[in-house]
């Protein structure tokens, strides 16, 4: 059972990994480049767009905007992530903190939490922020507030947990670059697979399929079987932004996806962990 000491240890851990990374000078002209960039996308807002030769309205084009740049700023999130998360345990090896917090009475489940937690709070509150500034854009833009757009955000946190812990539990069984760009690599994979799925169910899809049964009948199931298995964070992204202008038919499977796959990913990394030789 978890005591009130050692969860004040792993808040203490998780303190310290938060402001190691926002003391980096480049943490900090990262977030201010990005706040300043999003800002200056208001001006997409008061544009005119023409669909199939009809003009689209203000709001529809507020919605709509609002969330292509949510979609951007939640992959980017992710890359972020990843970058902070892939460095965490071999400079602290390399300056002889981690063994000096393992002289300590710390145990090791309790390093672990507090650097995921560190990490984890700072990518959410990253992502958060610059989500902030569009939801008051796009209030601005609709005259009235969308707090689903804040709630959306909140949901894909739960993607960028999956990413710090993917990548430290890679950096513990490869370099630091070789985990990050297979992080990249499934983030990439499951956009191409959930692209490919969402085609696939669509009328042209569907079309295509047919024509092409009697010559492949199992390809389309490959890769529903892949749509189902492999970690659907960006299913979990649209299911995210279906909340903004209360679109229907969200699945709620892509959530599940990756909180079962954070799950077994953090099992793996104490596991993992345990059995790491620290010197």
């Amino acid at each position: 059972m978890e005591t009130p000491k050692a969860r004040s240890v792993v808040l203490i851990i998780a303190k310290y990994a938060f402001a190691d990374e926002v003391r980096q000078k480049s943490m900090i002209v990262l977030f201010m480049i990005s706040a300043l960039f999003v800002f200056l996308l208001r001006e997409c807002y008061r544009g005119d767009y023409v669909v199939n030769g009809q003009a689209l309205s203000a709001d529809a084009i507020a919605l709509t905007l609002s969330k292509v740049i949510f979609h951007v700023i939640a992959a980017g999130a992710m890359f972020i992530a990843a970058l902070l998360t892939m460095r965490v345990f071999k400079r602290d090896r390399d300056e002889g903190m981690l063994s000096c917090m393992m002289v300590k009475p710390i145990d090791r489940w309790q390093y672990v939490t507090g650097k995921i937690l560190g990490l984890w709070v700072l990518s959410v509150l990253f992502m958060f922020i610059l989500h902030s500034i569009v939801f008051l854009i796009t209030s601005l833009s609709l005259k009235t507030l969308v707090p689903a757009y804040l709630v959306a955000s909140l949901i894909c946190s739960l993607n960028l947990l999956f990413v710090v812990l993917v990548v430290f539990l890679l950096s513990l069984m490869m370099p630091d670059i070789a985990a990050f760009i297979c992080a990249v690599g499934v983030g990439l994979a499951s956009l191409a697979i959930n692209s490919i799925c969402a085609f696939s169910q669509s009328q042209m899809g569907q079309a295509m399929m047919q024509q092409s049964a009697d010559h492949a009948p199992s390809g389309f199931t490959g890769w529903k079987a892949a749509c189902y298995l492999w970690p659907d964070i960006f299913g979990t992204q649209y299911a995210a932004t279906s909340l903004i202008g209360n679109e229907g038919g969200a699945s709620f499977y892509p959530l599940i996806n990756v909180m079962l796959y954070a799950l077994t990913l953090g099992v793996l990394l104490f596991w993992r962990f345990r059995k790491e030789d620290i010197v």
